[in-house]
């Protein structure tokens, strides 16, 4: 897919896989009108370095604060989300779980539920407008009749489970797009993963233990998203490596 200049010269558009990550705690307690960016400061839970990305969202029902190193928290009554792009940088460079860490630590009293560890990795299609799709209904199921009903090609998704010996994990393969400068979409396959660890069998005074670990596990999880994307799925593609992309994941 190409953009067109003012001189008619078309340039490549520059496309990359994009991949995020997100560490989703819930707690019957949780307040977002305690999320700001002072409160993260103050109590040491973020460096006094960091500068906002954008102006933050506070309100009672929900509550959003960016960072310009791509670090953002979201509060619900019942739920806070870390989220960080991947991109290209190395998993020691992801702040989220340290942070995560250091969230839970300040509030130790909060009732936690669970915690849900969950990588995203969305993979372009530049060359076909329904890449996406003809990939899933021709790699990844068995062809049949129920495929060849209506009036355009079918679409269709992968929920899938699989039981880990730590935790169980939820895959999701889904089309999606990705929106381009020019205004124009490029077909893309989405891969979401959630490693999810209950804590609600647990007796309180463990909890705070078995969340921390929880936590701890983000290296292990994502290193097995990573695998059976590989290894399961996209062994015989070969994928385009380009420059980071903006991150079109839902925040």
């Amino acid at each position: 897919m190409t953009m067109t200049s003012d001189t008619n010269t078309k340039t490549p558009l520059e496309i990359r896989e994009i991949q995020e990550m997100a560490i989703a705690i819930s707690a019957k307690n949780f307040n977002p009108t305690m999320l700001s960016e002072e409160f993260l400061k103050f109590s040491g839970i973020i460096d006094q370095d960091w500068e906002l990305g954008k102006k933050p969202v506070l309100g009672t029902n929900i509550s959003q604060v960016t960072f310009q190193n791509g670090v953002s928290i979201v509060v619900q009554p019942r739920n806070i989300t870390f989220m960080q792009a991947i991109g290209t940088k190395e998993t020691s460079e992801l702040k989220i779980p340290s942070v995560a860490q250091k969230y839970v630590s300040k509030l130790p009293n909060a009732e936690y539920q669970g915690v849900s560890l969950s990588p995203k990795r969305l993979i372009p299609f530049p060359n076909t407008q329904d890449g996406a799709r003809e990939y899933i209904t021709k790699n990844l199921l068995a062809p049949g009749s129920w495929q060849e009903f209506g009036q355009s090609s079918v679409q269709a998704g992968l929920n899938l489970l699989y039981q880990l010996d730590r935790c169980q994990l939820s895959l999701n393969i889904n089309e999606a797009k990705i929106s381009m400068p020019d205004k124009s979409s490029i077909s893309a396959l989405l891969f979401s993963g959630n490693f999810n660890y209950s804590l609600t069998n647990v007796v309180q005074a463990e909890r705070l233990e078995q969340l921390s670990q929880a936590i701890n596990n983000w290296e292990s999880d994502l290193k097995d998203f990573q695998e059976i994307v590989n290894q399961r799925f996209l062994a015989a593609r070969q994928t385009q490596q380009t420059p980071e992309a903006q991150s079109v994941f839902p925040s």
